[in-house]
């Protein structure tokens, strides 16, 4: 396994993983219609057009030569004195196999070389799984919550902070 910085060569495989990740890990949790209409197509071009966030850094898992998950971070949106993370996703397939473990050991070394004391990010409240492994990796929830909505849905989906120190 190989984790690096993202190319724009990746984005393709990123926007593949990316859709097929939501729609195993949120099935049942996100609206299937939000899911079912995701594009592994439209998330690569997003890429390609939207500048990222200043700041922002994406690291990429590769196995044999094939992109098998991601992790973007940066400063926090709303506190950008504390380390977030925005997104990490790991292909279906390779849940349980240590790849989200290393991307995001990655993200948070790299977080704390770049002056950050803390980390935070977001996770829907029923996304058990998610939940046991960012307590697995020492965050915990820290009591702050919110709510998402997909866009395009009337879905109220709770969320919940989770933090570490770095």
């Amino acid at each position: 396994m190989t984790i690096r910085p993202i190319t724009e060569a990746d984005y393709d495989a990123v926007g593949d993983v990316h859709v097929r990740t939501w729609q195993a890990g949120y099935a049942g949790i996100v609206p299937a219609d939000y899911l079912a209409a995701l594009d592994p197509v439209a998330n690569a071009e997003r890429r390609r057009t939207e500048p990222p966030r200043e700041g922002a850094h994406t690291l990429v898992a590769e196995e044999d030569g094939r992109v098998v998950g991601f992790a973007s971070f940066g400063p926090d949106l709303a506190d950008p004195s504390v380390g977030g993370l925005y997104a990490i996703y790991v292909a279906p397939e390779q849940w349980g196999h240590g790849t989200g473990r290393q991307l995001l050991t990655a993200a948070k070394e790299a977080l704390k070389a770049s002056g950050y004391r803390e980390m935070r990010l977001w996770v829907l409240a029923e996304n058990a799984r998610a939940r046991q492994f960012y307590e697995r990796m020492d965050l915990a929830p820290d009591g702050a919550t919110d709510t998402y909505t997909p866009r395009g849905t009337e879905a109220q989906l709770p969320e919940l902070r989770y933090t570490t120190a770095l």
